[in-house]
């Protein structure tokens, strides 16, 4: 998949999962990587960012498998964002079906 294209669909991803339920980042990067390969590398500056813009919140919690994990949970506004970009992405592919089809005249 295209690198542009995907940078762009990570962060609906990711608030998408997070509104499904609290994760810890590894888990995040398995359940989206079933759908487009990515990286440890690739998600953790975006969890910064979002983190940085009040979008998701982080806790800790020990692990009985290691090291004390940290677990990711969307905010109120991030569900607000998650809504926004669903909308716009919906729009999107709306438009690009629609050229593609021949029915935009």
């Amino acid at each position: 998949m295209n690198s542009q294209l995907k940078r762009g669909t990570l962060e609906l991803c990711v608030l998408s999962l997070l509104c499904r339920g609290d994760c810890y980042g590894y888990e995040l990067v398995n359940r989206i990587s079933e759908c487009m390969q990515i990286t440890e590398g690739t998600i953790y500056p975006l969890m910064k960012r979002l983190k940085d813009n009040g979008v998701i919140d982080s806790y800790i919690v020990e692990s009985q498998e290691g090291p004390p994990r940290k677990y990711y949970k969307i905010t109120e506004s991030g569900r607000e964002e998650k809504e926004k970009l669903l909308s716009e992405w919906f729009g999107f592919v709306d438009s690009i079906n629609a050229l593609l089809k021949g029915d935009n005249g």
